[in-house]
């Protein structure tokens, strides 16, 4: 049964999300365009529902390959962030939620015992900063779910190839379901994955790397250079918007995919250039996954390549805003 988890996660997800569209219910969570926003209509934001309710249908045709640490914590923040879809939650609920969630992975891993205090106190933060970050990146047509198919479809290679069907399985069953989602949400999306589906994505993208790195399949460095076209972007906003003095925890539209799209890319656009993106970052990690000796000469290029990449939108986006003055 474990082969057909993907095929499971899939079929569920786009009908789960069909349903709810279809429904009453499906219409009453609609994300409402704002001045932060980048759509100019209402659209149901309850794809989370159907893609969360899909990786766990997958995941049921393996229990055996399932760790309560990741399964838990998962729950808890789709519920938490269910909440929040459709009535909102204070920031420090949600930062609790994130923050538990993180504790278990640390303690439920064995992390804690195995390495020390350090190396607990690092994963935690990582954890709570990249079930952050992945839903400060959901603002677009696409691209959440983009990075997830590109991501665990990664993750799960590289399971393969140290020969462990069980995590690879794991982890294809929600790069399946991220692409029914993706039915539904590639520009121009019908539907949005909302809290409820982007904070357990990025909490699943910690906690599988920690899942893999802890069996010795990777180094630290490879679930950071799989999911680096979404770290890139949210931490170098991050960082200009603390330095500005600007709230960390205000909406915007200042992360690199929304000033593309502002200057006329379009939805679609952007998601195929980050999808460009998504796929080289990933098969250069499972090619450095083999050849360990090639690390800094890769990582160098993929740090000129943000670099570029980011200087050029930054030169662009300062000459529109010269010619809107």
């Amino acid at each position: 049964m474990t082969y057909y988890a993907p095929i499971a996660a899939v079929f569920v997800t786009l009908s789960v999300i069909a349903v709810l569209l279809s429904s009453k219910f499906g219409k009453t969570i609609q994300d409402i365009p704002n001045d932060r926003s980048l759509h100019s209509i209402p659209i149901p934001r309850i794809g989370g529902m159907g893609l969360v309710v899909g990786i766990l249908s997958g995941w049921m045709l393996m229990p055996g390959a399932l760790v309560w640490w990741v399964v838990l914590p998962v729950l808890i923040l789709f519920g938490v962030s269910l909440l929040d879809d459709m009535r909102g939650l204070p920031v420090r609920w949600r930062l609790l939620a994130h923050l538990v969630a993180a504790v278990l992975l640390v303690v439920g891993s064995g992390l804690f015992a195995r390495h020390g205090v350090w190396a607990a106190m690092i994963v935690l933060l990582l954890t709570m900063w990249m079930t952050n970050l992945y839903n400060f990146m959901d603002g677009s047509d696409g691209l959440a779910g983009g990075m997830a198919l590109f991501g665990f479809a990664c993750y799960g290679a590289a399971a393969l190839i140290a020969q462990d069907d069980m995590l690879a399985m794991l982890n294809f069953a929600i790069a399946a379901a991220a692409l029914g989602f993706l039915y539904h949400n590639f520009p121009p999306a019908r539907v949005f994955m909302g809290d409820a589906g982007s904070i357990p994505l990025g909490f699943l993208a910690a906690a599988m790397g920690l899942w893999g790195w802890q069996q010795g399949y990777w180094a630290t460095w490879f679930p950071l250079l799989v999911f680096s076209p979404f770290i890139a972007d949210a931490s170098v906003t991050l960082v200009k918007r603390t330095l500005r003095g600007a709230r960390i925890t205000e909406a915007h539209r200042e992360h690199y995919y929304q000033r593309a799209i502002q200057l006329g890319w379009g939805h679609r656009n952007v998601a195929l250039a980050e999808y460009i993106l998504m796929a080289s970052a990933a098969l250069s990690a499972l090619w450095v996954l083999q050849q360990e000796n090639k690390l800094l000469f890769i990582v160098l290029i993929w740090l000129a390549i943000y670099i570029v990449l980011m200087c050029w939108l930054d030169k662009r986006w300062a000459d529109h805003a010269a010619g809107q003055a």
